[in-house]
């Protein structure tokens, strides 16, 4: 158990900043952020936000500036199908009974730390969708 004054591990810090960073954009770009790191059963939603009838979900994947593989290369088939899960369970239960929400989006936020610690945010608007799972 951590305490907390204890700090993050370093790659769960890139991950609480990647996803900081994310929320940061759609807030900025005029959405309201739902929920974080919403768990639906054994399946989590890293962001879901909303804005104009529509709620985007978003998957954020983050690599620091020694990783080998691009964040991008993390999202496998398994992953897709695992979010796709989550996002059918979210519009059958949460989003069920809002007369407000007319269309779901998957978003991949992929996000980089260079050396000097800034943080570069490739988003990916519509990144998969049902026929890719």
């Amino acid at each position: 158990m951590r305490l907390a004054s204890q700090p993050l591990p370093r790659r769960h810090q890139l991950g609480r900043d990647a996803e900081d960073a994310a929320a940061d954009r759609l807030l900025a770009n005029g959405f309201q952020i739902l929920w974080r790191n919403l768990r639906i059963g054994s399946l989590e939603l890293d962001i879901v936000a909303f804005k104009e009838g529509l709620v985007v979900v978003v998957e954020v994947r983050a690599r620091g500036p020694r990783s080998f593989d691009k964040p991008l290369a993390s999202i496998s088939l398994t992953k897709r199908r695992t979010v796709l899960r989550g996002v059918r369970a979210l519009w059958r239960g949460r989003l069920a009974t809002r007369t407000d929400v007319k269309r779901v989006r998957i978003d991949v936020a992929a996000v980089t730390r260079d050396v000097s610690g800034a943080l570069t945010i490739e988003w990916i608007a519509g990144a998969f969708t049902e026929d890719d799972g």
